[in-house]
């Protein structure tokens, strides 16, 4: 993944395909066809996509582009797929994308997954300043 200067907790559709290398219209065709890629939205309706939604555009990307899985098969392999848990984070299978974001569950789970986030950040940004 290309870095984009400080990382950050949300970014918007341009900032992630510029991340990606993808077409916002392809990230748009993936939400609709990938359940697992939900990305929250913003008060204004804007797509916000965290760090664990970029890494599962990275898989699927890897997946259909560099493993040459078809979108069906790619599903398939994404039914078993768990991201990356960083230090301290504890996840269900697939965390927070699993769930759905209407519910109370995966509003609850979404928030925390989103706190343990910021906490590593400023945990992080603390040991930079000392």
């Amino acid at each position: 993944m290309k870095q984009v200067g400080i990382k950050k907790l949300y970014y918007s559709i341009s900032d992630v395909s510029k991340i990606t290398g993808l077409e916002q219209y392809v990230l748009r065709y993936w939400e609709s066809e990938f359940e697992q890629l939900r990305p929250a939205k913003n008060r204004a309706g804007n797509r916000i996509y965290t760090n664990r939604d970029i890494k599962l555009i990275l898989y699927i990307k890897k997946l259909l582009r560099d493993e040459r899985y078809t979108i069906e098969g790619a599903k398939m392999v994404l039914q078993t797929y768990q991201p990356e848990v960083e230090s301290g984070e504890q996840l269900e299978l697939l965390g927070e994308s699993s769930q759905s974001t209407t519910s109370p569950k995966g509003k609850n789970t979404r928030l925390r997954n989103d706190m343990i986030e910021i906490k590593k950040f400023l945990e992080d940004l603390l040991v930079k300043l000392t």
